[in-house]
């Protein structure tokens, strides 16, 4: 919403800036102090940095091996699937759309992650096929470990009006291998829930 009213203050701002009376008869009028102002907030907003350019390694075909801890103390259950990551914006999002299965359904997500200039993080959103929910978690990058980590909020599918606790973790393992980590705090307990390794498709 912040980001709807600064684009909508810039574009009248931008509309309300007088215009030359006649080609060659009149130079082009200087920005006040306000519109200069709101012109450099929005440059900082949409500039590409580093933190986005770093994204670039996200791009390509994926196969991916989850495996899913379900209740504490059982077995894990585990899948196979593929992930195709696109950079989005020149570069300022990256889009990823996962396809496999489910406990034998089919099951597709997706996500978009980027860095958001305003808040100065990360971010990770997150829907798919099996719910009608969407998943918002913000970040940071530890270039010593080579992590990014999120947290965020989520609905109990058992008790909707209940918030659970969510971390995530992206581990860059090298230039063709990343290790995503969910993680869920529950009656003050954290417990790993599910991890999905990343290794890029051989063409």
């Amino acid at each position: 919403m912040k980001r709807l009213r600064l684009s909508l203050a810039m574009t009248l701002a931008i509309a309300a800036m007088p215009t030359i009376a006649a080609e060659g008869t009149a130079a082009a009028p200087q920005a006040t102090p306000e519109q200069q102002a709101m012109m450099e907030a929005w440059q900082r907003m949409s500039e590409v940095r580093a933190e986005h350019k770093q994204l670039a390694s996200f791009a390509g075909h994926w196969t991916a091996k989850s495996t899913m801890w379900e209740a504490e103390g059982a077995p894990p259950s585990s899948s196979e699937a593929k992930a195709t990551s696109s950079l989005l914006y020149d570069g300022r999002y990256v889009e990823t759309v996962y396809e496999g299965d489910y406990q034998g359904q089919a099951f597709t997500g997706r996500s978009m992650m980027g860095f958001d200039n305003l808040a100065g993080k990360y971010f990770n959103t997150w829907v798919d096929s099996m719910s009608t929910g969407f998943w918002l978690s913000y970040g940071t990058f530890d270039e010593t470990s080579n992590t990014y980590t999120f947290t965020g909020d989520m609905r109990d599918m058992m008790k909707p009006d209940t918030m659970v606790k969510v971390r995530t973790t992206i581990r860059i393992d090298g230039p063709d291998a990343y290790t995503f980590d969910w993680y869920e705090t529950r009656d003050g307990k954290e417990r790993k829930t599910m991890s999905i390794a990343y290794a890029r498709a051989k063409s």
